[in-house]
């Protein structure tokens, strides 16, 4: 019985010397298995003249949604900024990504660069599980017509536009209304992006496999202005004060103006982003190894050997 061609999108972060490398490396490799190999257009632009790949056994596709249809697996060789470009490449065909972490923290990531061979290897052998992670649906409307539309995997964020000024807006959860807060923002995160953003402004780690959402305030002066976690299935949204402008973030890479009087609505999308695992580890070690948090001389369970 033939082996169906295994098909495999790269994504790439373009400022980073150390991904050239690492781009020669996987596709030269993948290429010698028998994958097929794409690109998209953006990454293809911007490495040509200087492509360590032979072009002509590289697909190039277009840089859009549907950019990762009809491939087993996205593998994305740089920090989380570009996991999250690759995300938006990637989610509409539900392709699990395979992060190679070429930055700095790489919380989204789920190899080092010294473990590219062992990101090969699973390609090659199909030796992978999936973990899926929680989006989040956006929709912002004005006079009761919806004005943007968007999503996230981190989070969004909703903050004022002028230094000097605060904005002021209702927080809603379910269809009842919570409190009023003057702030310089807020966030609502998902568990993935508890320890992005989220977690800068003061907010709690949730462990990604708890379905929740984050409600997070910025700088808020309120007697009431605590991180919250709410139900997945809730509804929370934001109404602005009419005089109060401000500027909307998703993932930091979708970015809009939202005028005075707008409401912002943040549930839960239909859709998760999917990545690939060498295996289901906890997600304890992996917070411990990405904060380097100091867990020396710990006395918990021992083996059974021991």
């Amino acid at each position: 019985m033939t082996t169906p061609t295994r098909r495999v999108l790269l994504v790439v972060n373009h400022r980073s010397g150390e991904a050239r490398e690492a781009l020669a490396t996987v596709a030269n490799a993948l290429l010698e298995a028998g994958v097929d190999i794409l690109l998209t257009s953006e990454d293809a632009d911007e490495w040509s003249g200087e492509s360590p790949l032979p072009r002509s056994e590289i697909s190039v596709v277009a840089s859009d949604e549907h950019a990762a249809d009809g491939v087993d697996v996205v593998v994305v060789l740089g920090g989380d900024g570009t996991v999250l470009r690759a995300a938006e490449r990637a989610r509409a065909s539900g392709a699990p990504l395979f992060g190679v972490n070429l930055g700095h923290v790489g919380f989204l990531a789920e190899a080092e660069s010294e473990s590219i061979h062992d990101v090969v290897d699973a390609i090659v052998e199909r030796r992978w599980v999936v973990e899926e992670r929680m989006t989040l649906d956006i929709s912002v409307s004005l006079a009761g017509q919806q004005v943007h539309r968007t999503w996230a995997i981190n989070e969004v964020a909703v903050e004022k536009q002028a230094r000097e000024r605060m904005i002021d807006l209702m927080v809603e959860v379910d269809g009842r209304p919570l409190s009023r807060w003057g702030c310089d923002g807020v966030v609502c995160a998902t568990p993935t992006g508890s320890t992005a953003y989220a977690f800068s402004a003061g907010g709690p780690v949730v462990w990604p496999e708890v379905s929740a959402m984050l409600v997070v305030p910025l700088s808020a002066h309120a007697l009431f202005a605590r991180p919250l976690v709410v139900s997945p299935t809730s509804v929370v949204a934001f109404d602005l004060k009419d005089d109060a402008p401000a500027f909307l973030s998703a993932d930091g890479r979708r970015t809009f103006e939202v005028a005075g009087g707008s409401r912002i609505e943040v549930r839960q999308d239909a859709r998760p982003v999917r990545f690939a695992r060498f295996t289901r580890a906890p997600f304890t070690d992996r917070l411990v190894a990405k904060f380097d948090l100091p867990v020396s001389g710990w006395r918990g369970r021992r083996s059974e050997s021991g």
